[in-house]
Order: structure tokens, then sequence, then C-alpha cells
């Protein structure tokens, strides 16, 4: 079965995920961090279009619940609280440009070229929806994993955390069908409860070195221990 033989709204997900992909990629490649949070909001709303498709068209009523929860969540709420935090710690205008931004996206698209291979031998059981909604979603947590690792700027590192579970969750909903409505719950409000957490962090860390670079950190962290 090619992808043409699809159903139309398999389609209409497919090209939503890669389009979730692609914001990874912005994501990764934001310099600004207003311009990363407005990128991560717009990856919230392709991943609840996703979940209200799949309920519309798998039969799922729980999962416009989903929809309306990540809605909510990631796109409302948690840029709203970033905003605030950005804004209270006066990274309104901080820039974070990537060090060797070629290299990065030349990772990135390994790691996309990566999960593909790693799924196909779905293709050996005719699972073709399947197995390109589970690469992209797989690509999606490696890029935020990436994200995580590369970048110094402790907000954008959060950014990374979110985008990962953006990529279980896209997985979860589009080749099971979704989780238990009790789980997902469970699992919206940790995400919720972390951010939360992240906040207060971030201001503690602000007041005691008026910085929230990793690097920073780190450095602080090593001369303290050679002091000791």
């Amino acid at each position: 079965m090619s992808l043409g033989e699809l159903p139309f709204l398999q389609q209409l997900t497919l090209v939503l995920a890669a389009v979730v992909l692609f914001t990874s990629f912005a994501l990764l490649e934001q310099a600004r961090l207003v311009a990363a949070i407005h990128a991560f909001a717009w990856q919230g709303l392709l991943v609840a279009m996703v979940t209200a498709i799949v309920a519309a068209s798998g039969g799922y009523p729980h999962l416009f619940f989903s929809a309306a929860l990540t809605l909510g969540l990631k796109v409302l709420l948690i840029p709203w609280m970033l905003h605030r935090l950005v804004h209270r710690l006066q990274l309104d205008r901080h820039r974070e440009p990537l060090r060797r931004p070629a290299l990065i996206t030349m990772a990135a698209l390994a790691l996309v070229i990566f999960s593909y291979w790693l799924v196909l031998p779905l293709v050996q059981q005719e699972l073709l929806f399947t197995r390109n909604i589970v690469a992209v979603s797989l690509a999606v947590v490696l890029i935020g994993l990436l994200m995580m690792v590369i970048r110094a700027q402790a907000v954008v590192q959060v950014l990374g955390f979110m985008s990962i579970e953006n990529g279980l969750f896209l997985a979860a909903v589009s080749a099971t069908g979704g989780m238990p409505l009790v789980v997902e719950l469970g699992v919206a409000f940790d995400v919720l409860v972390a951010m939360v957490l992240f906040g207060v962090f971030f201001f503690q860390i602000s007041e005691s070195i008026d910085s929230l670079d990793v690097d920073r950190l780190n450095s602080l962290t090593e001369r303290a221990e050679e002091e000791s």
C-alpha cells in the first residue's frame, strides 16, 4: 500500500505530523527565547489537531477531551507561563545563536533518517501509516534530546523537554489510539507541575548568579569542587 492509497484522514494526519517535525527543527534553530516559545505553541496546536483527527477517524471519543486538554495546556497555559517567566527574568530580548548551525542541522537530519531506519521492520507487516507516525514521533523525541544537549539556556532546555513529551504523546495517540483518559490526565498534571517547579527553580538560580546559562552553572560547580 502506498501513501496515496491511505484514507484521507490518515493522509492528513501524516501531513500534520510532518509539520510537527518541522516545528522541532524550528525550535532547535531559534535564537530568541520568545520565538522558541511561539514555535512550541504551534507544535502543541498541531499535536492537538492530530489528536482530534485521530478521534474522528478512529472512533475514540475520549481523544476529543485529550485534544482540548492539549490545546489548553500546551498552546495556551504553558506558553503563557513561559512568557511571564521570560518577562520577569528580563530575557525578552535574549538571543542564543547556534554555534555551528550547519553541523547541528545535519545532526538533526541524521536523527530523522535513523528514526525511519529503526522502524523499517514495520514495513514487512504492511503498517505504512504506523511506521511513518512512529518514525516522525521518534525523530521529534530525538531532536528534543539534541536540543537539551546543545543549548546552554535553561529555558530553552525546558522547551526541549516539553517537545520530547509532544513526540511521545503524538506516537501514543496516532499509533495506538491514545492512552486511557486517567493516564492522560495524570501525564498532563505531571507536565503542569514540572512547569511550575521549573519556574521556581529558574527564579532561585537567577537570584543567586543572575544567569540561566547552564555552561556558567557548570563552571561554577567545577570551581567550587576545585576550591573544596
